[in-house]
């Protein structure tokens, strides 16, 4: 969490941790994050010659690995999602060919590609390698300019940025220490109730018993869905308590990043309609939702390759 206090112009970090060893890679990138909030942008990038002005985003989460293609006018032309698999660098490299074979363009075609997300160390074809908190808050403000505070629930943490208006970042939090709130611990539960995500998303828009799931742990409030279920209560309710104890999550987070609107929701959970509709209720404010909402960090990373090119 970053604090920039009023009477100081020394921007302050804040770490909470459990300091197990599964925590190094989510310390370096708040630590590289908060370096890259107070960096200039000649100092965050580096210039290439320009070719012909293409560019390459890679995301490379623990679910997912994003790839966008950018022309010289910095329009989309390619945008890939992938399961990430054993290996980051080879689901990077499968990832990019398929967005090249949308474009009919070659490697040889793309000027400089900008990688971000847990993985991004392990792609030895990038230039360069930018936090996805960095590269979040780039791609939201380039889709809608006029928000301020970014949602990204993941596959194993949860983050929530605040921008200025120009869309530096002025404040993040994570949430790194469990797996409750995040993409895992839905799909744990969508596995309990044997269902698929996509079902899952379309259950707890409506609801008639509003269920609340007490637990933090992640194993505990699986035996309570187990219980429920044995119960015979309704799924659309035990769906709507499980979004709703992720939305109160959510909204912690949202209070320590000091969150204003405009609210966008990326990544991948941003389908999940019910949650989205609790989380927007919880959080007291709409939450927009672009269509290429799971894209925006692998955007952000083609954005920050496009500024390299001079």
């Amino acid at each position: 969490m970053i604090h920039r206090s009023k009477n100081m112009s020394v921007p302050i970090l804040k770490i909470e941790s459990d300091y197990t060893v599964q925590s190094s890679g989510q310390l370096r990138t708040r630590l590289e994050a908060f370096a890259e909030s107070f960096e200039t942008e000649d100092e965050l990038i580096k210039g290439k010659k320009m070719g012909k002005g293409y560019v390459a985003g890679i995301d490379s989460g623990s679910t997912s690995t994003d790839v966008v293609i950018l022309d010289k006018e910095r329009n989309m032309i390619a945008g890939i999602i992938l399961p990430t698999g054993a290996g980051a660098g080879n689901s990077a490299e499968k990832a990019l060919e398929e967005a090249l074979t949308q474009t009919a363009l070659t490697k040889e075609d793309i000027d400089a590609v900008v990688t971000t997300g847990y993985g991004r160390d392990a792609i030895k074809t990038g230039d360069k390698s930018i936090t996805e908190i960095t590269c979040h808050a780039r791609g939201a403000h380039f889709l809608e300019p006029s928000v301020r505070t970014v949602i990204d629930i993941g596959g194993q943490d949860s983050k929530v940025i605040r921008m200025d208006e120009e869309g530096n970042v002025v404040n993040f939090v994570m949430n790194d220490k469990c797996a409750a709130g995040t993409g895992r611990f839905l799909e744990m539960m969508a596995h309990t109730l044997q269902m698929s995500l996509d079902d899952m998303s379309k259950h707890g828009l409506t609801w008639d018993e509003d269920i609340s799931i007490s637990s933090m742990c992640t194993v505990f409030a699986e035996s309570e869905v187990v219980s429920l279920i044995a119960q015979n209560k309704k799924v659309d309710d035990i769906v709507h308590g499980l979004n709703k104890s992720v939305a109160v999550k959510t909204n912690a987070l949202v209070k320590r990043v000091g969150g204003e609107e405009k609210y966008m929701m990326t990544g991948g959970v941003s389908k999940n309609e019910g949650l989205v509709k609790t989380l927007s209720k919880t959080v007291g404010s709409d939450i927009i939702i672009r269509p290429e909402a799971q894209l925006c960090g692998a955007l952000g990373a083609a954005l920050y390759a496009a500024d390299m090119l001079q």
